[in-house]
């Protein structure tokens, strides 16, 4: 008979239940081989034991046979639905395929038939925590305190779990029944240090400042908190907040005096004043010049008070400020002078000030007999005529001036032509004038110069594929990758590296390969997935290390985490490349034949599928090394769509659009191009409510802007060309918004004119306009005769909107897409991009030819060179 409460099915006799503890505890010490001979006695007598074979599968999968050991697992399962060791094992492979809800779910099963299991409770937690399912984790916390009151962890990950699902007083009360229970603290327990600051933020979140003020006094002097920056930083914020103004103030200086580069502390300071730095008024103008100045003077060498005084002041007190800020950044040297006051150009005034300063100089040291080192007499060394050449070479390029900027880089290169920052900013310069070649061939000068520099080999990696030169892109890549990889651009993949990936498929994209494009800028969506499934980990770590404030400081940042420009400019591409391949099928097959695989891609696919083969004959290797649950994680799945050719015909193209874009509705709400992509998707998914509120967010954005312009219309026309209105409520609320949007008694044409003659001088208004002339089924001439008045002088066309122009007249399969180009062509005389194809590869050639050997420049110049040694 079966001990009672135990099924039947499950029970085992005496000495094959002694062999399945011995089993359970061979798998905790990882002695796996052992633990797979004993299930293998266990199942010749009982084959259909459920649990043994969850068990023996859970062993395969660790020692890497990972479809074998999840056939057992599901047996197992089905074989005793009733067992928490069998639910239990069917989550954690779950877990380590990181499918988290599903796991969830089995936890939740095995707490069901265990519910005081300390193990099961645990990873239910953090994955509780990974979902985001705060109201859940706090029960799971309370039970797991009820249980082992004694661990200190327990209490602290219910009082962090109150604090994440916005109980904070609960939170309170948690930390200090906490503390009351704490005896023998040792001195400078590091941990208990950071329980400390965590109850303070705790209380200083909740509005009790002096009891947050009370506590930080009490745990500093018994030195219960040994961070003495972190004490400074909160009692000035704490006795900012009280009102204690002047004991705020010697705590916000002596936070300056240790630190008077950090601009959040003179914020905090100025705010205890009652000057919000960040909204500056003519009432706080004067005062918070008085005390930035006042620390400028007691701290000379500190730059932040300086800096921030220029964003404070105007008139002529910025220019009496601006004067020696700048002068002194050239006298230094500082390359990084310009991209630190650029942000002041938004203010015209300012601008000015600035670039007559810099002219004054610049015209100043002309007059010199020199730059040459031998003069003793200089008023100046020679590196400051060089380094101002290079500031106003930035400032004249920022405001348009690109031919100006050129010259002065010509002058600075003959001055000193083996300094990497004049070749990389006149690549810069190039490729905003529309040459990609010519810019790339000067970041290859700037590489040449320090071979070694892996910033510098980046910079020009990324150039050539903005001039689509991909292969020659993987060539420099390839001098930090590593060498047995199969290829440079596979190892950044592995990398995470998504600056690579986003370029690389902007370069596909421009050259017509849909297919590596769309894999490419999925491949930085899994990259993002994968940064979310990385803070798991942390969920168990940071509450047994008491890291608490950082960890809480990380839950913030995951949960904005793509929000980030490389994810929303990936995910915007993507949507528009889906919608087009929706609104034109056969440009998948066009995509896949005319871009065939070059012969270092056929090499890269040959070596990656030999590395693959090799990887599955040996996969025991990849597991030896795991440690805990790590052998469980999933291995990445083989690529079987290596040239994007799959994901191009995929049917289901407008459903990852929607689920790349779903993030970008919270978390790029305040970007216009995101709504666009948005109600582009939506509107052919048929989700006429979700399309006219992309439209609506996207309006009260920028109403004017010329995208928007042009989706107004189309969804007025798709609106207006349904078989019958959409039931209510749908229908009522889709006629009622759309009104709103576009008033009903306005024909379509008329409103498309009314928007051109609005903005007569915007070329993007005015190829707005001229697709919605398309869209509103105008003669293709009418179209093409608006868009050629662009190349009308006063039309002030630039090259990336002749670009699109051209781009949309291939599209429509316009006659006149040849004389188009032809003319923007002439037009800009600086530009490669318009280049027939047999000019477009000589010019590839000239981009990656030797550069002229720096050496012979050093030796013909010794004396120059000499300067920046």
């Amino acid at each position: 008979m079966p001990p009672s409460g135990i099924p039947a099915k499950r029970a085992l006799p005496s000495k094959e239940a002694a062999l399945f503890k011995e089993l359970l505890n061979l798998y905790e010490t990882r002695q796996l081989k052992k633990a797979q001979k004993t299930a293998d006695q266990i199942l010749k007598k009982f084959p259909e034991h459920g649990e043994t074979l969850c068990m023996k599968g859970l062993v395969l999968t660790h020692m890497g046979r990972r479809e074998e050991g999840l056939e057992l697992v599901k047996k197992g399962v089905r074989l005793d639905l009733t067992s928490h060791i069998v639910w239990h094992v069917f989550g954690l492979i779950q877990k380590g395929e990181k499918n988290y809800e599903e796991a969830l779910k089995s936890y939740t099963q095995a707490l069901k038939f265990d519910k005081e299991n300390m193990n099961i409770l645990r990873d239910a937690a953090h994955l509780q925590t990974q979902l985001r399912q705060y109201d859940s984790l706090v029960e799971t916390r309370h039970t797991l305190l009820r249980l082992r009151p004694n661990l200190r962890s327990n209490w602290l990950g219910l009082a962090v779990a109150y604090h994440l699902n916005g109980q904070l007083g609960e939170a309170k009360r948690v930390l200090e029944h906490y503390e009351e229970s704490l005896k023998n603290i040792p001195d400078y327990d590091v941990e208990h240090s950071e329980v400390m600051l965590y109850h303070v933020r705790v209380l200083e979140d909740l509005g009790e400042l002096s009891e947050a003020l009370s506590l930080l006094d009490v745990s500093a002097k018994s030195r219960a908190i040994i961070d003495r920056v972190a004490i400074m930083e909160f009692r000035a914020r704490l006795l900012s907040k009280s009102n204690m103004n002047d004991d705020a103030e010697h705590t916000w200086q002596a936070l300056i005096e240790q630190n008077p580069d950090n601009y959040s502390y003179f914020k905090g300071y100025l705010s205890n004043r009652g000057i919000d730095l960040d909204n500056i008024t003519d009432e706080t103008r004067p005062k918070a010049l008085e005390v930035l100045k006042s620390f400028s003077s007691q701290l000379p060498r500190a730059a932040a008070p300086r800096r921030l005084a220029l964003a404070v002041a105007t008139d002529d007190e910025f220019k009496e400020l601006a004067e020696p800020y700048i002068t002194s950044g050239l006298q230094r040297n500082i390359p990084s002078l310009f991209a630190d006051i650029k942000s002041l150009y938004r203010d015209t005034h300012k601008l000015s000030v600035i670039a007559s300063i810099a002219e004054r100089h610049h015209a100043e040291l002309k007059t010199q007999e020199q730059p040459a080192p031998d003069a003793a007499d200089a008023a100046e060394p020679p590196t400051t005529y060089l380094w101002t050449l290079y500031f106003l070479a930035q400032h004249h390029s920022h405001i348009g001036a690109h031919a100006r900027a050129l010259e002065l880089l010509d002058e600075a290169l003959a001055h000193t032509p083996t300094l990497p920052e004049l070749h990389m900013l006149r690549g810069r310069v190039l490729k905003r004038l529309g040459d990609p070649y010519g810019a790339a061939r000067a970041m290859d000068e700037a590489r040449v110069l320090d071979l070694q520099d892996r910033f510098l080999n980046t910079k020009c990696g990324k150039y050539r594929l903005r001039a689509g030169m991909q292969e020659e892109a993987q060539d420099v890549f390839g001098l930090f990758t590593k060498k047995d990889a199969p290829s440079p651009g596979a190892d950044l993949e592995d990398m995470q590296s998504v600056l690579f990936l986003l370029e690389d498929a902007d370069a596909h994209r421009r050259a017509g390969n849909l297919g590596m494009a769309l894999k490419r800028y999925t491949a930085i969506q899994k990259l993002y997935t994968e940064f979310e499934d990385d803070q798991f980990d942390f969920h168990g770590y940071s509450l047994r290390k008491f890291n608490i404030n950082i960890y809480l400081n990380m839950i913030d940042w995951a949960d904005n985490l793509r929000s980030q420009p490389a994810y929303v400019r990936a995910a915007i591409a993507a949507a528009q490349l889906f919608v087009r391949l929706h609104d034109d099928p056969t440009l998948a097959s066009r995509s896949s034949s005319s871009s065939k695989m070059s012969d270092e891609e056929k090499k890269a696919k040959k070596k990656a599928k030999k590395a693959a083969s090799k990887a599955q004959e040996d996969p025991k290797k990849a597991a030896a090394n795991s440690n805990d649950d790590k052998g469980l994680d999933a291995t990445p799945p083989k690529d079987d769509d290596p040239d994007g050719s799959k994901i191009l015909k995929a049917d289901d193209g407008l459903e990852r659009a929607a689920e790349f874009l779903s993030p970008l509705t919270t978390l790029a709400a305040d970007n216009v191009d995101a709504w666009v992509a948005i109600y582009d998707v939506a509107v052919r998914r048929k989700k006429y409510l979700q399309a006219v509120q992309a439209l609506n967010r996207a309006s009260a954005l920028d109403e004017s802007h010329p995208e928007i312009h042009l989706r107004l219309i189309h969804f007025k026309k798709t609106v207006s060309c349904l078989p019958q209105e959409p039931p209510a409520p749908i229908g009522p609320v889709l006629s009622q918004s759309t009104s709103k949007l576009i008033a009903t008694d306005v024909a379509l044409d008329i409103y498309n004119s009314q928007y051109l003659q609005k903005h007569p001088g915007s070329p993007r208004a005015t190829f707005a306009f001229a697709r919605a002339l398309k869209v509103l089924g105008a003669p293709i001439d009418e179209v093409e005769n608006t868009l050629f008045g662009l190349l009308h002088p006063e039309a002030n066309l630039d090259v990336k909107t002749a670009l699109d122009v051209l781009s949309y007249l291939n599209d429509i399969s316009s006659s006149r897409s040849e004389e188009f180009r032809t003319a923007c062509d002439s037009k800009f005389d600086r530009s490669t991009v318009f280049k027939t194809s047999e000019e477009v590869v000589i010019l590839r050639k000239e981009a990656v030819a030797p550069p002229p050997d720096v050496a012979t420049a050093v030796n013909g110049d010794e004396d120059k060179t000499d300067v920046i040694s």
